[in-house]
């Protein structure tokens, strides 16, 4: 969709003689108070001017422009509010916040709930993952983490705040009386934006060659590709501070102006000291010349700057990518900090997956400046310089370093594997006459084993492999897994007609959540709907039965009607409507029946559902605040919890966090439940609200337990946590990469647990014949004692396999000077028989010796002496010609093979061929022995 010129023409320009121009370069229509000018005056089509020649009134670092920023628009009537975190949880349709109008989508652009403030203005630490490939290339232009600096008005039918022309007013003073820009200097590109649902006109603000700002006017909702007009018009303002922070300093790149003393460090780490300043100034400029400067790109903006200064362009590239390289460390690293103090643990899913690629490809820029041991120093310093303006860095310092620890161990790991898998790939495409790697083989390489396209090529090149990898890997592997594990809501199988059947029908009254004690109640029978896929369905008028959701199975019970009771199986909510699933054909539409709720099942849940939140806040306090809820399920018997940690949770914090539970449990605090406005209760609580996932509605259901947890909740709890009883924590298993998961019970379950646990103690001690208390030591004692009756056996066997040995070589039949041991026997173990066909190679070199194990399977075992393997006989082929004739198959090396099969009665057959098989070997015949 294009816009008309009306929609960029507002009376600021016209005020001030603004003339509307076409570049010559992109074609796009631009503002601008030069008449000279003939381009739009940003990148590619016009060189940066702003190189050494800022045009501002002074220098700014980061943190005064950003706050000359936020004053500036505070003066102007802005209330000024604290950023978002840069993981968006408050979004089901995305993972990171990538602007600053991401704080506010959905649920203020679409008029859910009301903005914080209005006007408000926020300075908002983002991150996109598109343009990392080209982070560092591009001098600064290119940022996986950026400052956006927001102003935005919600303008609504009935309240008016400001839009266009203000929007303009505001931008100009600020970067002319503030900045002191010459207002010539000051050029209105015009644009279209779209981005998380909505769209509208901006004007993208261009000084010296650099956009630094862009105006969007949100009006649209774009459904289904269309634009639809929406009733709250939004100014949607994204100032780049980092980009401002650029121009007013004048530096050679954006990275300088941005991370000063810390580049100035990895820098010099790298030993990248006394580079003449021309080839820097000359790539910086030249970078400004192209849209993205991929890696093809590269060596075209080499050649160009290489001609300036008489100089060869691969040698000007090996001095310019090491610079490259520590400028996006620095980048990289910032990102990771920000990203694992909000808990984005590195996994192989999700948001973990884009901190494992951030993480691994800042490793490979540290390997390529050799000073990978610098990771966490480097790390350090980045904690300790942006936790001056968020604190909440500081104080996630230790969790942070102790992640990349044990992430940087296993990407150590992962060099070896891919050093191993990479090579033993080349071979086989070249064994197959080819000469280059597929791409989807690269990133399934790297998707599955974390092997970069680098570490690959540099295996492969020995054997003359070819990689062909795309310019832009990494941002495409990004986007793809942003897409694909995009944060949606749970898809579960709908009945259409049931839906259908259901739709019109008012909201059904929800009981359960008046009183959750509430056992028995009286409703009359709205509709009975009968469809293929959900069998009998009763909507009521109301109803205290709690439908499945938010991972907590439904509850259960009973309708009574005319003196007849029917059972409520499953219940599950469609919109507002709620679904009871019955066995019955005595109901009929329009009557009341009595509801029963099977209280015993709604406690234990109600029990476990509100432990789930106890167990989260010990969870936290002993392993740490990165642990977010990664999943869960309440079930009546016991139930589980899944929660983000880069490693197992130890038996010893595993006992801690069962002892804190307790405590909470046994200090019978409050269990309180607060219906709140969204806004308000994340002012007052937090992004912790969203600890299970993302709540829809502009009032949401608070659960507080006392100080210890609060989260946005829809299930039945507990009055306080005291009527729990007991708690118990079953086990804990891995369940991904980066995720544990807690099987833990409540009430009569976890009880029922330990008197089970402690009843098999006790007959562990009667058979024993000791006392309980003195169980452990003769559980000890028994075990060192089977330890030495198994070692005793193990020689027994060893005394015995020899003696056999003996008996079998003197029994052995010879074939061209090769002893043949065959040797069927049953219900012995493998261990054995590769002991003993070990014994007879040894002791003669000459022998081949096959052994049929039958048990309810066939076992195959064959060795090969040495003298045997030197006449071409095999032993990974006789076990897969023998298996063949019990069904399965086999294969091994030249001395050593096996095989295995499901027709015991084939055995001896089997072991028949092995004479015919090995004078084919001998002598190179193919003939078939089967």
């Amino acid at each position: 969709m294009e816009f008309s010129e009306k929609e960029y023409i507002v009376p600021f320009f016209v005020e001030n003689d603004f003339f509307r121009k076409k570049c010559k370069k992109c074609g796009k229509f631009f503002w601008t108070q030069d008449r000279t000018v003939d381009n739009c005056m940003e990148a590619p089509c016009c060189e940066y001017t702003f190189i050494h020649n800022p045009p501002t009134n002074r220098h700014y670092t980061l943190d005064e422009l950003k706050e000359a920023f936020l004053k500036f628009f505070e003066r102007n009537n802005h209330t000024r509010i604290q950023p978002y975190p840069v993981i968006a949880r408050w979004r089901d349709d995305l993972f990171v916040t990538i602007a600053s109008i991401a704080d506010f989508q959905p649920f203020v652009t679409e008029g859910i709930t009301p903005p914080p403030a209005n006007p408000l203005v926020i300075s908002q630490p983002c991150l996109r993952f598109i343009d990392i490939d080209n982070v560092g290339l591009t001098a600064g232009r290119h940022l996986t983490i950026f400052e956006m600096g927001g102003a935005h008005a919600f303008n609504y039918p009935d309240v008016k705040i400001y839009w266009k022309d203000d929007t303009v007013r505001y931008h100009h003073k600020f970067v002319t009386n503030v900045l002191g820009i010459d207002t010539e200097n000051v050029s209105y590109k015009e644009g279209i934006w779209s981005g998380g649902g909505n769209a509208g006109p901006c004007l993208e603000s261009c000084i010296g060659g650099l956009e630094v700002a862009t105006l969007v006017f949100m009006q649209y909702k774009v459904v289904n590709d269309k634009y639809v007009d929406m009733p709250i018009k939004i100014v949607d303002t994204g100032y780049g501070m980092e980009r401002f922070t650029w121009l007013s300093q004048g530096t050679i790149s954006g990275f300088e102006a941005i991370y000063g003393s810390i580049l100035d460090k990895i820098m010099h780490i790298a030993g990248l000291v006394d580079i003449d300043e021309r080839l820097l100034i000359e790539s910086v400029k030249n970078s400004a010349l192209m849209d993205a400067v991929t890696i093809s790109d590269r060596m075209i903006l080499r050649k160009s700057v290489a001609n300036k200064l008489a100089m060869d362009p691969i040698e000007l590239d090996k001095i310019m990518v090491p610079i490259e390289g520590a400028y996006g460390i620095a980048d990289h690293t910032k990102a990771l900090v920000f990203m694992l103090a909000e808990g984005a643990l590195p996994s192989n899913i999700k948001i973990g997956y884009l901190t494992r690629l951030l993480i691994r490809r800042t490793y490979r820029l540290l390997r390529l400046l050799g000073i990978e041991n610098q990771f966490l120093d480097i790390v350090e310093m980045q904690i300790n310089h942006w936790s001056k303006s968020f604190p909440h860095i500081k104080d996630m310092e230790n969790e942070i370093l102790e992640a990349l620890i044990f992430e940087e161990k296993k990407y150590r790991d992962t060099l070896k594997r891919g050093m191993n898998l990479s090579k033993r790939i080349a071979k086989e495409i070249k064994s197959k006459g080819k000469t280059e790697i597929p791409i989807k083989t690269i990133i399934e390489l790297y998707d599955s084993h974390g092997i970069s396209p680098e570490i690959v090529r540099e295996n492969v090149k020995s054997e003359g492999i070819r990689l062909s990898v795309p310019d832009n890997f990494y941002s495409l592997v990004a986007q793809r897994h942003t897409a694909s594990t995009i944060s949606k809501r749970k898809e579960i199988t709908v009945d259409f007609e049931l839906e259908k059947e259901v739709s019109n029908l008012p909201k059904t009254e929800l009981l359960y959540y008046d009183d959750p004690y509430q056992t028995e109640f009286k409703a009359k029978i709205l509709k009975i709907v009968n469809t293929p896929a959900s069998g009998k369905c009763v909507v009521l008028d109301r109803t205290a039965f709690y439908p499945e959701g938010g991972g907590q199975i439904s509850d259960s019970g009973t309708f009574l009607f005319d003196n007849k009771q029917m059972d409520v199986f499953s219940v599950q909510k469609i919109g507002n409507i709620v679904i009871h699933h019955v066995k019955s054909d005595y109901l009929v539409q329009g009557v009341e029946i009595i509801g029963k709720i099977n209280w015993a099942h709604r406690l234990s849940l109600m029990r476990h559902h509100t432990s789930t939140h106890i167990i989260m806040g010990a969870v936290r306090r002993i392993v740490g605040e990165h642990a977010w809820q990664a999943g869960a399920q309440k079930e009546v018997e016991k139930s589980r919890l899944d929660v983000s940690h880069w490693k197992r949770i130890t038996p010893k914090q595993l006992t801690n966090i069962e002892k804190m539970a307790n405590s909470q449990i046994m200090t019978n605090l409050p269990v309180e439940v607060l219906w709140m406005p969204r806004d308000k209760a994340v002012q007052m609580y937090g992004f912790r609200l969203y600890q299970g996932g993302v709540v829809p509605g502009a009032k949401i259901r608070i659960v507080k337990i006392g100080d210890w947890d609060v989260e946005a909740c829809g299930g039945t709890h507990l009055r306080r946590t005291g009527e729990i009883g007991l708690l118990k924590l079953l086990q804990t298993e891995r369940i991904q990469d980066g995720v544990e998961r807690i099987t833990f019970a409540s009430g009569f379950p976890a009880l029922k647990y330990v008197q089970e646990t402690e009843q098999a103690f006790r007959n562990v001690s009667r058979i024993l014949n000791v006392p309980v208390n003195d169980t452990l030591k003769a559980v000890k004692g028994t075990s060192e004692e089977l330890k030495e009756v198994r070692r005793e056996v193990d020689r027994l066997k060893y005394t015995l396999a020899k003696f056999e040995t003996e008996a079998m070589l003197r029994q052995a039949k010879e074939i061209f000077g090769i002893k043949l041991v065959l040797r069927l026997i049953k219900g012995a173990d493998v261990d054995y028989l590769i002991k003993m066909a070990g014994f007879l190679v040894e002791k003669e070199p000459k022998a081949v010796t096959v052994i049929c194990n039958v048990n309810e399977t066939v076992k195959i075992v064959v060795m090969v002496g040495e003298e045997a393997v030197k006449i071409k006989v095999n032993a990974g082929k006789i076990a897969n010609e023998v298996a063949k004739i019990v069904g399965g198959g086999g294969n091994g090396r030249a001395d050593f093979g096996q095989g295995g099969g499901v027709k015991v009665d084939e055995a001896s057959k089997a072991l028949k061929i092995v004479e015919k098989v090995v004078k084919n070997q001998i002598l190179g015949s193919e003939e078939e022995v089967i």
